[in-house]
């Protein structure tokens, strides 16, 4: 029988997200890290970027595209994403039953710490060599119990800064310890050819209004071109152009957002040097010119993350 959230936890979700909510998908909770989701819209398969955290949903549900991987996240499932990952995904949502989650921030430092304090100890199965960038896992009774005492943390303001961080490290824990912990510690074995495709995506995400070339980031990690794709695809389920080039899309469209400035602005901004292919490249990509699409995220701040 699958472990799913149960009524206690999924109120005490739905409650503080309802109560932190902001009028943005996407909202700062009383706990560094944590991200309050919130969502009376349901919005189809649109194009979209997340960085790297665990996503948990008490109502409604995401589905989520990448490659020809298709992922659910629901009161059965949380998201697991190890990489900054562009994909499509569609949000299920009413005014009724809005999507209501919760995104936790996945940081490295502390689970650099976890795996140092586990020393040798076996965590049931070896860090998988191409372990995939996104997962979708099942919730276990630890890591329930868990996020029900994060969420009893942010109603105390000293509580949430000092718990809220010793609660977050145990719910990396459970994760790191589950089904899916293979890619969580595949991130921080630098030996990894998962640690080693996170390292050239890092690149891209330092340097991705310059030209890159899959020659150049398969110099960066020392790998041949052609284990360099291989590897990359397994992580990213998409090839290493077409992971640039949607990356500057997402950013492109996040600085007309948030800039106001206008698309030709924005091309020269993440490199492109044609306005003309810019624009064409958009369009086929989001389904909607720079314009349009703007004009959407405005409209429906949800579709942003």
């Amino acid at each position: 029988m699958a472990t799913t959230l149960n009524d206690s936890i999924r109120r005490r979700i739905i409650d503080t997200a309802t109560r932190y909510k902001s009028g943005a998908f996407s909202t700062p909770s009383p706990v560094d890290g944590v991200r309050i989701l919130y969502s009376e819209t349901a919005h189809p398969r649109t194009p979209v970027l997340y960085e790297p955290s665990i996503v948990i949903v008490a109502q409604g549900a995401k589905v989520g595209h990448v490659g020809e991987k298709t992922f659910r996240y629901d009161a059965e499932n949380y998201l697991l994403l190890t990489v900054p990952l562009p994909f499509e995904c569609q949000t299920i949502a009413s005014k009724k039953e809005p999507f209501v989650g919760v995104s936790i921030d996945i940081d490295t430092a502390v689970l650099q710490e976890l795996l140092i304090e586990l020393e040798d100890e076996t965590l049931d199965r070896p860090a998988s060599l191409e372990a995939a960038g996104v997962n979708s896992a099942a919730f276990t009774e630890d890591v329930l119990c868990a996020i029900e005492r994060l969420f009893d943390a942010m109603h105390r303001p000293r509580d949430a800064k000092v718990l809220g961080k010793l609660i977050l490290k145990e719910i990396i824990y459970h994760v790191l310890c589950g089904d899916s912990g293979a890619a969580l510690q595949a991130l921080a074995n630098r030996h990894t050819h998962f640690a080693q495709v996170t390292k050239a995506l890092q690149h891209i995400e330092s340097n991705f209004a310059k030209p890159l070339s899959v020659e150049q980031l398969a110099g960066l990690v020392n790998m041949s071109v052609s284990a360099f794709h291989h590897n990359f695809k397994a992580v990213t389920n998409t090839s290493p152009l077409q992971y640039v080039k949607s990356y500057k899309l997402h950013k492109a469209r996040l600085i007309m957002l948030n800039e106001g400035v206008k698309a030709g602005v924005a091309a020269t901004r993440v490199g492109y040097e044609s306005p003309s292919q810019f624009s064409r490249e958009f369009k086929r990509y989001f389904g909607a010119t720079p314009v349009d699409e703007v004009a959407r995220l405005r409209a429906f701040s949800p579709a942003v993350s």
